[in-house]
């Protein structure tokens, strides 16, 4: 058992490190060019909010139209902090913080609807969200937004590491979460609200943990978004952004974290490379979206995720080199005691 766990620590660890540092100095060097990097790092921050979406749809089990509105929020508080005086690394986490308890504040009284009514409110508080930013000009510049000193696009090698190497902690995190007693409940209420209280689970209460974590995340998104870009305007809070960031959990799969960061990839990537169509390359996504409802409703992976230890098992010899090379390591830690 020792030994299968430090095998799966060193595969999760290695895969890590190459999709975070490897990856970083290949941009470093400028094998990777700026405009790919910055594509990447995009991607990144879409993929961070689809795992915000993912988490409140797809694991929740509840319809929320407004993330944009959370993420538009931890944008603006991460940089007022950080004009406070707070190091930038802080400022995003309080940036979460006060993101997150704007989700309890706003689930509190909206949870208790469902359906369409819960869509409808936070759809409502996005809006809300966006008219205040665009009256409140002294702090966020207006309807035209604000331009804040930027700090992670001086060095794009940076920028990637810092957002990917958070959206791989937040993997980690999100996954050990639905694996706990409090995920598995929320799953409970997901798939049967009527069972799960029959069960003694308080539908009420984890609910409102998937919302509030769901907020957190939005947060952190729009928290590194904010000194990414160096411009965010109230815009950023729009129905549209929301809707944008639910394409990528339903193409990829509602429950499915690996579906979700996928499509996030494909889609921020696809639209990049197609900006040669000009506006035209708006219209794939709802051709793509269509044909996914159409031959694959449940999303590219549904509810599937991808294992790096499954994929590792799966190729022929590593296996056995693997048991070999932990084994030869228990021997001489055993001739050494």
């Amino acid at each position: 058992m020792k030994n299968k766990k430090l095998r799966n620590f060193f595969i999760l660890g290695c895969c890590s490190v190459v999709a975070v540092v490897a990856v970083g100095l290949l941009i470093n060097f400028e094998i990777i060019d700026a405009y790919t990097a910055q594509i990447l790092t995009l991607a990144g921050i879409n993929a961070i909010m689809a795992l915000s979406v993912n988490i409140i749809c797809g694991i929740t089990g509840q319809l929320s139209l407004g993330q944009a509105g959370f993420m538009a929020i931890g944008a603006y508080s991460s940089v007022l902090i950080a004009n406070a005086g707070i190091p930038l690394p802080l400022s995003i986490v309080l940036a979460g913080l006060v993101t997150a308890f704007f989700g309890f504040l706003i689930g509190f009284p909206t949870l208790k609807l469902e359906g369409d009514y819960l869509a409808i409110v936070t759809l409502g508080f996005g809006e809300i969200i966006r008219v205040v930013f665009v009256n409140l000009k002294k702090w966020t510049g207006g309807p035209n937004g604000k331009q804040f000193p930027t700090i992670m696009t001086l060095n794009p090698a940076v920028a990637y590491i810092v957002i990917i190497g958070v959206l791989v902690v937040l993997v980690i995190l999100i996954q050990n979460f639905i694996r706990s007693t409090y995920g598995r409940a929320i799953l409970a209420v997901r798939d049967d609200e009527i069972a799960a209280n029959s069960s003694g689970i308080g539908i009420f209460r984890y609910k409102m943990i998937g919302f509030v974590i769901a907020s957190f995340v939005a947060g952190i998104g729009g928290a590194l978004y904010a000194p990414f870009i160096g411009f965010i305007k109230p815009d950023m809070a729009s129905f549209n952004k929301s809707i944008d960031y639910l394409i990528f959990v339903v193409l990829g799969g509602m429950g499915s974290t690996t579906g979700a960061i996928l499509a996030s990839f494909v889609l921020t990537s696809l639209q990049e490379f197609l900006r040669f169509l000009q506006n035209y390359r708006l219209l794939f996504y709802p051709v793509i979206l269509m044909l996914v409802m159409q031959f694959r409703p449940q999303g590219l992976l549904g509810t599937k995720e991808f294992s790096f230890i499954k994929t590792w098992d799966g190729i022929p010899g590593l296996k056995a080199k693997m048991k070999s090379f932990l084994g030869k390591k228990s021997v001489k830690q055993g001739g050494a005691e």
